[in-house]
């Protein structure tokens, strides 16, 4: 029997050519209904943030590539945002993303785990790619985050010293993401007919970043409020013209001239 001898991680060609118009990708239907809507909860949260969407790329299951050893690689993670990426040149949708060709590294990737999930922790290099290895060690994303959402268990990975090292969460059960400077974190509730755990981001005065509805509803709250404010001011007002109206009334009954 031939022994096979793998080429060593520090060998491995990694080169970043533009996908090729005709390249297939994997066709993989979503098998968990829950990850779109937890990919967009995430999205939704910043689209409010002009400088988080300035020239960002903010793309669920959205093919990130790179050649390895001259072989074309593509790995589709549940969330990823980058920024900035290069304008896209063409009239047609972009389908694909390539670092350093078409922008910079993405500064965080997420997977989102089913009760069955598949490659996410592989280190596998040698015929297939893992995901583990591939963000590690082909693209070596800053932050690797695994998140199983039918229990709320939250993983996050930073890259040290080539190696995803496994972070603790601070005083508040959160972690800092450098690059979009915002502290990801696990927060419980009900949306979209989910009830559930969702992963959500809080700014560094701890405030939590608001879905569209939430702050439509915190905006509706406050106008109400402004509409009570100006109620009980014109309420004030009448009741003090009213008294006043009284007191005028007495003085001409005693004979008094107002003036």
């Amino acid at each position: 029997m031939t022994a096979v001898i793998h080429k060593p991680i520090s060998q491995l060609k990694i080169t970043w050519p533009l996908l090729p118009d005709d390249f297939i990708l994997p066709d993989d239907a979503v098998d968990d209904i829950d990850h779109p809507l937890l990919a967009n909860g995430l999205r939704q949260s910043v689209v409010d943030s002009p400088e988080l969407m300035q020239d960002a790329l903010i793309v669920s299951n959205f093919a990130l590539c790179a050649a390895v050893d001259d072989r074309t690689i593509c790995k589709a993670p549940d969330w990823m945002y980058v920024q900035p990426v290069q304008p896209w040149p063409h009239n047609y949708p972009r389908r694909s993303y390539t670092p350093h060709t078409e922008g910079t590294v993405p500064f965080v990737v997420m997977e989102f785990l089913s009760a069955t999930y598949g490659d996410e922790y592989s280190v596998e290099h040698t015929e297939e790619i893992g995901k583990w290895f591939f963000y590690e060690q082909v693209i070596k994303v800053p932050r690797y985050v695994i998140f199983r959402p039918h229990t709320g268990r939250i993983e996050v990975y930073a890259l040290e010293s080539d190696r995803y090292d496994n972070q603790n969460p601070d005083e508040n059960r959160r972690y800092l993401i450098p690059g979009l400077n915002l502290f990801l974190g696990v927060w419980q509730g009900t949306r979209e007919g989910r009830t559930g755990y969702w992963l959500r981001w809080w700014n560094a005065a701890g405030e939590l970043l608001l879905w569209p509805e939430e702050r439509a509803e915190n905006e509706r709250q406050r106008a109400d409020r402004q509409q009570q404010d100006k109620e009980l001011a014109e309420t004030l007002l009448e009741q003090e013209r009213q008294r006043n109206q009284e007191l005028l009334a007495r003085l001409a009954a005693l004979g008094i001239d107002p003036e």
